[in-house]
């Protein structure tokens, strides 16, 4: 057997799995490209659509009128007119794809049901729920609904173990097939959505019940960038990265893919593809769980960061030598339900990186908790800091990276009040004053990237 006949022989015995996003399927124009990009591939087994998204700027995405013909419908109004606006987005889709599909039924199903009260979930749900069945006709794959296989616990938190065993028996029989993102059910049968990266979510519970080789995600981007474009003009591309530096990205703000919505596919160690509909040609951005590929010349593999933290700083004298300290000062913040970010301290001094947004209305409770609990010599709230989050794994082999970060803060004027190291390496996080995040990220990030 020659090369090419075992290159096409190993693509064939691949499973790829697709997920295209609200832009990629905002129209009949929009379909095409990913039917040109499923059909070019007989390895790309199994889609997963989101709903149509924005075709131009002030455009609605599709979701958002559901959740508006929900409110309406809540408030006792007629939906009739923004319903009609969805029947008019998809009937121009099937329209402009010359479909001989009729989805008449489904309206007034729809329609009945969210004017019954069939819930939140249930209407945003419907607008995967009918791009996929428009989908699976286009392209002649059978249409599996997730409602009969991903499942939701009674307390509404994802079966995962449930979901795999049902949903890759079903997968089992079909060599190709569409399954809406976004939403299962729970177990009285009612629709539950999935808070956040809905499809994507789908898109990987879907290639670990296939135990794919690669889930490819498809959006409108070509994948990771270095550092956001609105703060570094025409930040390089990142081509490889690994689960652990993509959470640390995504965590600080990176808002390509969020780590928890890919969470299946890390634990069964699948490979994801982040690429682009509007441009297939580019390989976009691989995810891996791990690598022995190291980048000598960018010795980091993003910088990021967010605005809106607090700290809380605690002094005492011989601090460490008394025993439960930290804890007691963690117990006053967890009593008001909150989580810790960072934490750094010294031999007298402890810091605590909290969300100003979920203290607003408890700073004062839980600095008069530290107190009680800890008699400190003083402690002080410093708002409006950002955090910036340096990431690469060549830094664990690259000597003076903390250098080159404070010597980049220090050249741009920058003040940096606070440093966090973990012990894996590969992450170094500062924070800044608000004021002078954008100046800190970009000085960063052209510090490392010439």
């Amino acid at each position: 057997m020659d090369r090419q006949m075992k290159e096409a022989a190993n693509q064939q015995a691949q499973v790829k799995v697709l997920k295209f996003g609200g832009s990629s399927l905002a129209d009949a124009e929009h379909f095409g490209k990913v039917k040109e990009i499923v059909t070019a591939d007989p390895s790309r087994r199994f889609v997963i659509p989101s709903a149509p998204g924005k075709r131009f700027g002030n455009d609605t995405k599709v979701t958002d009128m559901l959740y508006e013909c929900y409110n309406i419908s809540a408030a006792g109004e007629d939906i009739s007119e923004i319903f009609g606006k969805i029947q008019e987005r998809y009937n121009s889709i099937i329209e402009g794809l010359g479909l001989d599909l009729d989805l008449k039924d489904e309206y007034e199903h729809i329609q009945w049901a969210i004017t019954h009260h069939a819930g939140r979930d249930y209407a945003a749900s419907r607008g995967e729920y009918l791009n996929g069945i428009i989908l699976a006709a286009y392209l002649n794959y059978d249409f599996i609904d997730p409602a009969h296989f991903i499942h939701f616990a009674d307390n509404g938190i994802f079966d995962a173990e449930k979901t795999n065993g049902l949903l890759s028996a079903e997968l089992a029989k079909h060599e190709n097939g569409v399954i809406p993102g976004f939403y299962g059910s729970m177990p009285n049968g009612t629709i539950r959505t999935f808070s956040r990266g809905g499809s994507d979510i789908t898109g990987s519970i879907v290639a670990r019940a296939v135990l794919a080789d690669i889930y490819e995600n498809w959006t409108d981007v070509n994948g990771f960038l270095m550092a956001d474009p609105r703060i570094v003009d025409d930040p390089k591309g990142i081509d490889l990265i690994t689960y652990k530096e993509l959470r640390e990205l995504s965590y600080m703000g990176a808002s390509v893919l969020h780590e928890d919505a890919i969470f299946p596919v890390r634990f069964a160690g699948i490979p994801v593809n982040i690429r682009n509909t509007n441009n297939p040609a580019d390989n976009g951005t691989m995810i891996v769980p791990h690598t022995n590929k190291y980048d000598t010349k960018n010795i980091i593999t993003g910088v990021t960061g967010k605005k809106g933290f607090s700290v809380i700083n605690i002094e005492k004298a011989m601090m460490n030598s008394e025993k439960g300290f930290g804890r007691k000062v963690l117990e006053a913040i967890e009593n008001e339900g909150i989580s810790f970010e960072h934490m750094p301290s010294g031999i007298d001094t402890m810091s605590v990186v909290l969300n100003s947004h979920e203290i607003e209305h408890c700073k004062e409770r839980i600095v008069n908790r530290i107190c009680s609990l800890v008699e400190p010599d003083s402690v002080t709230v410093e708002e409006g800091l950002a955090l910036i989050a340096v990431v690469g794994r060549s830094m664990v082999k690259a000597k003076g990276t903390a250098l080159r970060v404070f010597k980049a803060c220090a050249e741009a004027d920058v003040n940096i009040r606070m440093i966090d190291q973990g012990s894996s390496e590969f992450n170094i996080i500062i924070g800044v004053m608000e004021d002078d995040f954008e100046k800190a990220l970009g000085a960063i990030y052209h510090e490392f990237v010439k």
